[in-house]
Formats: C-alpha cells, structure tokens, sequence
C-alpha cells in the first residue's frame, strides 16, 4: 500500500514538473492592450473651461442653442453680463440639441439680495433629461442651501425627491456655484419596458455628492418614480414659480460620451 502511494506521489511530482516546464512564462506584453488609441482632447485652460470636443451650450453671449420647453419658439430668458437670467414668467427652456451619455458643466449663482425660505429660496432645477415642458424627466436641484433648511431630498444637489446629496457643499449666495455630471441615460426594450436603469455622478463645487446614483425613474414633485421609454432628450433649465429673485447660469457645455 505504502509502494502505490508512493508511486501516485512520484507521477504526481512529475506531471507538474512536466506542466510547468511546458507553461510559458508570463510576460508583461501579454497584458498591453495598444488598440484602438484613444482620441486626443486638448483639456481647457482651467478645469471649468471647456475641452476641444465639448459642445457650448452658454457661452455668455446668445441663447441659440436654447429654445422655450414649452413650443419650441426662440428661449426667452435675459442674457447680459455674460450669464443667462432666468425670466420668470416665460417657462423653462431646453437645449436644442438631444443627448444620451454625457458630461455636462454648469455653473449658476443665487443673487445676493435671495428672499425666502425652504423651496422658495432660489429654487430651479438643471433636468438631465427632458421629457416635456414642465417638470418630466430627471432633475438635479437648483435651490439656496446655504442656511436655508428644507427636506433633504429636495436641496440643492439633491436628485429631486429620490436622493439627497452626500454632503452640502453650497456657497453663500453672490458665489458662482459648479455642477459637474456625468449622465448615464436609461435604454428599453422593445416593448418600452426598463432594460437598464439611468445613473448619475455629481460634484458639486469640486465636491462628490452623488456617486453612480441609480434612479428609480423620473424626478415627481408628488408620487413614485417610473420610468418612460426614450432615446435621446434635451436638457433643460427650470424657470421655478417661487416669488424669490431670479437665478443665473454661465459657462455650460457638455461632452457626449459612447
């Protein structure tokens, strides 16, 4: 029994002599990957300066990549001093343009004489995806919070109605505030049902407050979240009803991604 055993021992130490000379020996070209190259962007001056291959949607001069969400008829709001001012009163407008993935950069500012308090304390709204006139789609909130208490679902970088922000990391009104995002659009079946949810990732002012947050469908002021089947949409700029004094916007653009 011991003579087996031992001769089971002495096959086994052979195979596996035999498999490791047979083996190759890894080498570090087994695991570069030197195709496709990706293309080159020239990144902008500043970090909130646009990229080469980024599209500029305010740029400080004209709203023409801008229309009313409502009738599609040329935007409406007041551009001087290179921002763009909501206009209360003449409704949200959207870009021209449809996008699915993206990067977008945003900036806006709550004016310093802000009134108000809660939701109606420079309330507005960057929708990352527009899916009518008013408020259908998915928006990231627009509002003071800077010593201004609300629900937390509701301030601002908040996913309205589904997630507060991680932090606040809000400046005082009269400071340019910064949104970065990344926008994972949801895609459908065939037959209009969820194939894979949307996703979003924010900084805002430098800071992560939403990490690859999966939606559970449109943004509701009252009601749950579902999701309706579609391809592309604008994004769109909320002009909010609350009596406080009006917000501004500069500097936006986007880069479409795969």
């Amino acid at each position: 029994m011991r003579k087996s055993f031992l001769m089971l021992a002495a096959c086994a130490a052979l195979t596996a002599s035999t498999f490791a000379q047979d083996t190759p020996k890894p080498k570090p070209e087994d695991t570069e990957v030197w195709t496709p190259v990706p293309a080159i962007v020239t990144p902008g001056a500043t970090d909130s300066a646009p990229p080469s291959d980024a599209i500029i949607l305010f740029d400080g001069k004209n709203e023409d990549e801008w229309v009313s969400a409502q009738d599609h008829t040329p935007a409406k709001w007041i551009v001087g001093d290179s921002v763009l001012l909501v206009a209360k009163g003449t409704g949200n407008i959207e870009t021209k343009r449809s996008f699915k993935n993206y990067q977008l950069h945003v900036e806006w500012k709550i004016p310093t004489n802000i009134t108000g308090s809660g939701q109606a304390r420079g309330n507005s709204g960057v929708f990352l995806a527009s899916l009518g006139p008013g408020d259908a789609g998915y928006e990231l909130q627009v509002l003071d919070s800077y010593n201004n208490t609300t629900y937390v679902n509701g301030q601002a970088a908040s996913i309205y109605k589904q997630n507060p922000p991680l932090v606040n990391a809000n400046r005082k009104p009269g400071e340019w505030q910064t949104y970065d995002v990344v926008w994972t659009a949801p895609t459908f079946n065939a037959d209009g049902s969820l194939k894979t949810p949307a996703y979003v990732t924010a900084f805002f002012n430098g800071v992560l407050v939403q990490d690859h947050f999966q939606l559970k469908g449109q943004t509701l002021y009252i009601g749950q979240p579902f999701y309706k089947a579609y391809d592309r949409a604008p994004i769109k700029l909320q002009a909010h009803g609350d009596k406080s004094e009006p917000i501004s916007f500069r500097n936006i653009w986007v880069r479409e991604l795969n």
